[in-house]
């Protein structure tokens, strides 16, 4: 009998980001992609990983982590995750390098990196494994088969089928449909972001038309373009319009700055220094003569973009004379905050251009008909949906259906469910955590409980209580003080407290004139007060800091 292949996925099936799956073969496990999911509504959380405690219990168990390409919702829990596991990682020359450069900026120290080229083969645990080459928004994608004794497993990666990539890699269906024919693919796990989107993805190549064209028809003002700093791709060609337009060209932000440098010292970023300008430069620089390319099209709060549009950018003053180009789409669940941005900007002055009005963006991800083409070449036995959100996992699932898969040869999964393939095909097994990890930039984990608090502080306020009781004399040796922060209004504010201070010395003098003198007892006194007043005088549910000092 055959050993069978376990594969448990730990995030990035209904959501997108957290994307994580362990393969288990002979009690061995290669992990695919460590990924983060961006904390837009969590105040005080920089990430949220995957649950990794199931993983980090079973350390000696892991035999490698295989990154399929650099983009955050694929790598960006390596840091954290690696602080507790050391493991040679896999993946292409950008993503490796991009990867030792995020390990160096969280200072954790970096285990063995494996370079890998496009089609080559490498045993990694009980696994055969084999790259090949898919078209993405970021150099260097790979999609991964697993040659195990259960078949071929394959695994996408997020990925187009581009015609004319702007670095001529393109998608090796041939090679998918080669293996299908001589080996057959036995399941498939495949990226569904763009299952919902009918037809094709419109080429990268033709976005850079289009920006040239905004270039030529802002002559005379100052160009503003805000994009992915690994969408190496898109920088190039912004890049090349720039030149073409006789513009100088401007880097900001700390990630585009470190991504261009890495992306030109391998080769895949051709831009001449003679027309890069430094900071410094640029402060002097003529505006209309400049285009700048920076960070924040996602409206990450401390990006050069969003710094611009509050007025808080040490260098860049947005004004009438700016044109600003968001080469991007909104990452799902960020709309909100990119609008925004926009409205910030707008009230500046700037003109903004977005692929609402031009074809200024173009997706990574494959729309349905290229998951067609997919299916078609690989023609698995068995098939997965991953890597988006609930819907875009359902709308693959019909895509399946309606080339002829039968619906007990699919299996829809989510975050935390474990499968088996064996002989008989696919069959859930138990469950692991599916819970958000939230950790701060230092990687320290942000607990449920503090994080309700920062939600009830940003939310209601808090009320902040400091009594302190003489021991000799058994009595508050003062008026108790009081003080609240976006509690109630400003002018309400000194009646309330003066009522909740009468509140807390009526109860505290009955209690001492009882004997009661316990700290922590006195503490859950004036708290239950303070919470009581509160609630009966407004409703609300600020958070209380009841302070009780004994001298």
């Amino acid at each position: 009998m055959n050993s069978s292949v376990h594969i448990t996925f730990l995030g990035g099936l209904g959501e997108i980001g957290r994307n994580c799956a362990a393969i288990e073969l002979e009690g061995r496990i290669v992990l695919l992609d460590c990924g983060q999911l961006f904390p837009y509504e969590h105040p005080g959380v920089d990430s949220i990983l995957p649950d990794f405690r199931w993983l980090i219990d079973r350390h000696d168990d892991i035999e490698a982590c295989i990154v399929s390409h650099s983009h955050e919702d694929h790598m960006g829990g390596i840091p954290y995750f690696f602080r507790h596991v050391s493991v040679p990682i896999y993946g292409s020359p950008f993503t490796v390098a991009m990867i030792k450069a995020k390990l160096e900026s969280h200072e954790v120290k970096t285990p063995s990196l494996i370079a890998i080229e496009d089609n080559q083969s490498y045993e990694i645990g009980p696994f055969e494994c084999e790259f090949l080459p898919v078209t993405h928004s970021t150099p260097g994608g790979l999609m991964t088969l697993f040659r195990t004794p259960q078949g071929i497993i394959l695994h996408s990666s997020d990925f187009k089928l581009d015609p004319s990539p702007v670095d001529n890699r393109l998608t090796d269906l041939n090679r998918v449909s080669e293996i299908s024919k001589k080996e057959g693919i036995r399941l498939l796990l495949a990226d569904s972001t763009n299952s919902e989107s009918t037809g094709v993805s419109l080429s990268e190549s033709e976005i850079g038309p289009v920006l040239e064209n905004v270039f030529i028809e802002n002559e005379g003002r100052r160009i503003i373009v805000g994009t992915f700093s690994s969408h190496i791709h898109r920088i190039q060609q912004i890049a090349d319009a720039a030149l073409r337009t006789d513009r100088k060209l401007a880097i900001l932000g700390p990630s585009m700055i470190r991504n261009v440098a890495l992306a030109r010292e391998l080769g895949l970023l051709k831009i001449s220094d003679a027309i890069l300008l430094t900071e410094k430069e640029l402060k002097s620089a003529r505006s209309d003569k400049v285009c700048i390319i920076c960070t924040g099209s996602q409206a990450e709060p401390r990006a050069a973009l969003s710094m611009m549009s509050t007025g808080n950018h040490s260098v860049v003053e947005i004004g009438p004379n700016d044109t600003v180009i968001f080469s991007s789409s909104p990452i799902p669940g960020n709309e909100a905050s990119i609008f925004r941005i926009h409205n910030n900007l707008a009230r500046l002055g700037a003109q903004i251009v977005h692929s609402g009005k031009l074809k200024v963006h173009t997706t990574g991800h494959g729309k349905a008909g290229e998951l067609l083409a997919l299916h078609e070449a690989s023609d698995p036995e068995l098939f997965i949906p991953v890597h988006g959100e609930y819907t875009h996992l359902l709308g693959h699932e019909e895509i399946a259906l309606d080339r002829g898969m039968g619906q007990s040869k699919i299996l829809r999964c989510v975050d935390g469910d474990s499968v088996c393939l064996d002989e008989y095909g696919l069959h859930l097994e138990e469950r692991v955590s599916d819970e958000y990890l939230m950790v701060d930039t230092r990687g320290v984990e942000v607990s449920k409980e503090l994080l309700k608090e920062r939600i009830s502080l940003s939310g209601e306020g808090f009320i902040l209580v400091r009594v302190i009781v003489e021991e000799k004399k058994k009595r508050l040796l003062e008026r108790p003080f009081a003080a609240t922060f976006g509690w109630i209004e400003a002018g309400d504010v000194d009646d309330h407290l003066n009522e909740i201070i009468e509140e807390i010395i009526i109860v505290l003098n009955g209690a001492l004139a009882e004997g009661e003198f316990d700290k922590k007892e006195l503490t859950r006194l004036v708290r239950r007060t303070m919470g009581k007043f509160v609630d009966i005088k407004t409703g609300r549910r600020p958070v209380l800091f009841p302070l009780v000092e004994i001298n």
